[in-house]
């Protein structure tokens, strides 16, 4: 079943069940959708349905952060309600010795010789580890990987 048809599934199921934060945040996601396919004019895959999602979680973390800075607790609590929600949404995440293997794979498989290639690695990498690792975390990790070389 593709993450479109899933996502759409557990949107009536919400509706049924009166899960009003489920609900809200299922909405943002389709919303979310929509508003791409349109500005772009194309129809949404799995990977382009799970970056989406993946920028969300990514502002979901930012806004938790300011809130509890700002001792908002109650603000911080409804954006972890609907982080939790989202995250459900993405493959399992691999364990950062499965994100080591495959970035000395990825090294290997560039040829890179230093810091310079950095992009040749990333460009290998993104396709395989979106969604499935911290890409921020894997820059830093194929950096200090090409320094070492």
């Amino acid at each position: 079943m593709s993450l479109k048809v899933q996502i759409t599934d557990d949107m009536k199921a919400a509706m049924r069940a009166k899960e009003v934060v489920k609900l809200g945040t299922i909405r943002l996601i389709t919303a979310a959708m929509k508003q791409k396919e349109v500005d772009e004019r194309v129809e949404l895959n799995d990977t382009m349905i799970l970056a989406i999602i993946e920028k969300m979680i990514k502002q979901r973390k930012d806004s938790i952060s300011q809130f509890e800075a700002g001792a908002r607790q109650d603000l911080a609590d409804i954006e972890k309600a609907e982080l939790a929600i989202l995250v459900a949404y993405m493959p399992a995440s691999l364990s950062e010795a499965e994100v080591q293997v495959e970035v000395a794979a990825a090294v290997a498989e560039s040829g890179a010789a230093g810091p310079q290639d950095m992009g040749k690695v990333m460009a290998i990498l993104k396709p395989k580890l979106a969604g499935r690792a911290d890409m921020t975390a894997v820059s830093g990790l194929v950096k200090a990987a090409l320094t070492k070389a």
